[in-house]
């Protein structure tokens, strides 16, 4: 994947005694609410992504979450928001089918417990415009390696 650039909102967590999940889901409900996306300037495509960086170690270390859009630059990054570019890399892209969210939640358990050689740079959910089902959003998951 090419370098990229993303707008939005982040957050320090750690997968420890479940913190990643209301971390995470806290996070989601500022996204939505305060209508992110939508006041995001500048986005290339109408995609939500939830980036995974900042790894103090493996997954079990702490790190940030950044959910946003990718935009062209960060030249007009909004107040009380965040941008970020990623430089490009390789990654493995996994698209979890099923029910969501336990398609997503299921998929990274078996990421944690494979032998794949992470990179821990920079891993992403690709949440799909067209996900119009609640039940059957289109996800990608992108691991760094």
């Amino acid at each position: 994947m090419e370098a990229f650039n993303i707008i939005g909102i982040s957050k320090k967590t750690s997968n420890k005694n479940q913190q990643a999940a209301e971390d995470i889901q806290e996070l989601w409900d500022e996204f939505q609410g305060k209508k992110i996306a939508e006041n995001t300037p500048g986005k290339v495509d109408e995609n939500i992504y939830a980036i995974y960086t900042d790894y103090e170690g493996d997954h079990q270390q702490p790190y940030t979450v950044l959910i946003g859009s990718r935009v062209a630059n960060l030249d007009h990054t909004p107040k009380k928001m965040i941008g970020r570019r990623f430089k490009k890399s390789n990654y493995l892209k996994f698209s979890p089918e099923g029910k969501f969210p336990d398609n997503v939640i299921e998929q990274w358990v078996r990421i944690w417990n494979s032998d794949i050689e992470r990179a821990y740079t920079a891993d992403l959910e690709i949440y799909s415009k067209n996900s119009n089902d609640p039940d059957n959003i289109l996800v990608d998951i992108l691991i760094a390696i």
